[in-house]
């Protein structure tokens, strides 16, 4: 044998080595303190191994009215800044898609001055829709507006992997779909329902003063009323929706620039909801969550109760300290995502920018984890917007395990069948075959650890495919060095036209196919990624194998017999 043969040989032999090195974790199933130095195994999809599948959606009409609403109270700081008085008006949502927010300047004189400082100040972001005497009336920015539609799906898909990647979630897969759409694949989790929570909990965090002069008979008759009308709080049901639904009913009742929210009280045993405490706040928040710097789980070693730790930014801090300075004597609503969880009289002015959430009720263990929770969603980032699951659908391990069994057997069935086919059919050259189509069902495996790609159902057609492809591809070598025998030319010319003719319509055949492959990586989803990655890999894979391993191997045997034989 030649140089160029060893060569080729000793490259050949170096790629089998270390594909069989990294699949040995797959094959034995390794676990990751075993001591094998490759730690890396084929990652299995949610049709393989079970999870959880999501699409959520986004509700653009309730954002808008938030963001209206938060830039309300940015009005009523710059302008108590520039000391110009005004009177917090009311949110006027009768365009769905267009909520409107308007104030009141206490001084006509400043009427002017005040629509300068906000034009200054905001005349990006917002538009006067209406001006009548000392009224004015603002709305987001038709940009504004495409600013957020356009931002807050990419956004979400950001903190949604923040917290899959804490909770510890390996191989998720969160993709947009149109644009306001996001689909959530979570291979493998088994606490499907925490899981849930701490995607579509929106860690909405907002600090608003209590209005402490609505009595509890009138709440309580509110209440009532609302009761009445079938407005309940569900179980199962999205706290926050129920917070709107009430306070969308009671509308006319609770004072103006205000709403009723709740503290849930949860039984020590069952942890579900005992009692419903009711709290009459501002409806615009003095701080939200995005003046938040940190959030982190403390013991509070007199109670012996762990609780959630807050600092927050420079300007939220000097914020915080302004309204519990101007404040004493209220108290102060902590709200997540619509539930008070703590309302504490406020007592002196508070700086340093620290708060904190307490947890209530439940054994240590269980307020632990609550409070780990929302230190999570709140350090990984609050959702820009709300989701709304909108579908649903859990598989069981069971499934995905009787699927690799069912193609692990169809697959061996399989290769059985062309394995005796082309043994049968071309005999020597058949073996030969085999072998490169061994090292192709090995490369492939092996490339899917060291890409880190996740193998779904579709992956294994995919894979299925490949095999197809490469038995073609041998068949077309061998049916070339055929041709060239009947022609009478010389055993090892044969062999070495079949390849050389061959070579291009190999190559022509994979190319296409992998064009195919390369649409259906970037425009597919989920299953047809998987399908597409493995039939991607299987081309690349199928060309080395059949067309350049098979010929390092005829090669060997054209050598070995020197010429006189051709078994084909």
């Amino acid at each position: 044998m030649n140089r160029g043969w060893w060569y080729r040989f000793v490259f050949l032999l170096v790629i089998v080595s270390v594909s069989i090195l990294m699949i040995v974790p797959t094959v034995f199933k390794f676990d990751e303190d075993s001591s094998y130095p490759i730690k890396s195994k084929i990652s299995l999809g949610l049709d393989l191994q079970g999870g959880l599948y999501m699409i959520l959606g986004i509700d653009f009409n309730r954002v808008y009215r938030d963001e209206i609403k938060g830039y309300a109270r940015k009005i009523e700081y710059l302008l108590k800044d520039n000391e110009i008085k005004m009177e917090m008006g009311e949110l006027d949502s009768e365009i769905a898609d267009d909520a409107r927010h308007s104030l009141t300047i206490t001084n006509p004189d400043q009427v002017e001055d005040a629509r300068d400082k906000i034009k200054s100040y905001f005349g990006s972001i917002l538009r006067l829709t209406k001006m009548e005497g000392s009224t004015l009336q603002y709305a987001l920015g038709i940009s504004v507006k495409k600013r957020i539609e356009e931002q807050s799906v990419s956004k979400s898909i950001e903190v949604i992997r923040n917290r899959i990647d804490e909770f510890g979630v390996t191989e998720p897969e969160i993709i947009s779909q149109g644009k306001d759409r996001i689909i959530v694949q979570l291979p493998g989790v088994k606490d499907i329902d925490r899981a849930k929570e701490l995607i579509g909990k929106t860690a909405k965090l907002e600090f608003r003063l209590v209005n402490d002069s609505v009595s509890g008979a009138t709440i309580n008759s509110w209440i009532g009323k609302a009761t009445q009308a079938g407005i309940e709080y569900k179980k199962g049901e999205r706290f926050s929706d129920y917070i709107q639904r009430i306070n969308e009913f009671l509308g006319e009742d609770i004072p103006k620039g205000y709403q009723l929210v709740f503290k849930k009280v949860l039984n020590k045993v069952t942890m579900e909801i005992d009692q419903q405490i009711p709290f009459v706040v501002e409806e615009n928040p003095r701080l939200t969550g995005d003046d938040l710097q940190d959030a982190y789980v403390q013991i509070d070693q007199r109670k012996n109760e762990p609780y959630v730790s807050l600092n927050f930014k420079t300007s939220g801090a000097k914020r915080f300290e302004e309204v519990t300075g101007e404040n004493i004597g209220k108290r102060l609503a902590v709200i997540l995502d619509g539930n008070v969880y703590t309302a504490p009289n406020i007592q002196a002015r508070i700086g340093g920018g620290r708060a904190q959430i307490t947890m209530g009720a439940g054994s240590f263990n269980s307020l632990m984890k609550q409070s780990r929770d929302i230190a999570l969603v709140l350090r990984a980032g609050a959702l820009p917007v709300q989701l709304d699951f909108l579908e649903q659908r859990i598989v069981g391990p069971s499934l995905g395990a009787d699927s690799i069994d069912k193609a692990r057997v169809a697959g061996a069935i399989g290769c059985l069948l062309v394995f005796i086919f082309i043994l049968f059919y071309y005999k020597i050259s058949g073996t030969i075959a085999a072998i490169t189509l061994t090292l192709n069902i090995l490369l492939v495996l092996a490339a899917l650890v060291g890409l880190e790609a996740t193998l779904t159902l579709p992956g294994i057609a995919g894979i299925a495919l490949t095999i197809g492809m490469a038995v073609d591809a041998n068949i077309i070598i061998y049916e070339r060095i055929r041709e060239e025998v009947v022609k009478g030319v010389n055993n090892y010319k044969a062999v070495e036209g079949g390849f050389k003719h061959a070579f291009w319509t190999i190559i022509d055949a994979n190319i296409t196919t992998g064009l195919a492959g390369l649409c259906l990586l970037n425009f597919g989803t989920g299953p047809i990624r998987g399908f597409a990655i493995t039939l991607l890999i299987g081309i690349v894979v199928t060309v080395y194998t059949s067309y350049f391993g098979g010929k390092l191997l005829f090669d060997f045997y054209m050598n070995k017999v020197e010429g006189q034989d051709l078994s084909i």
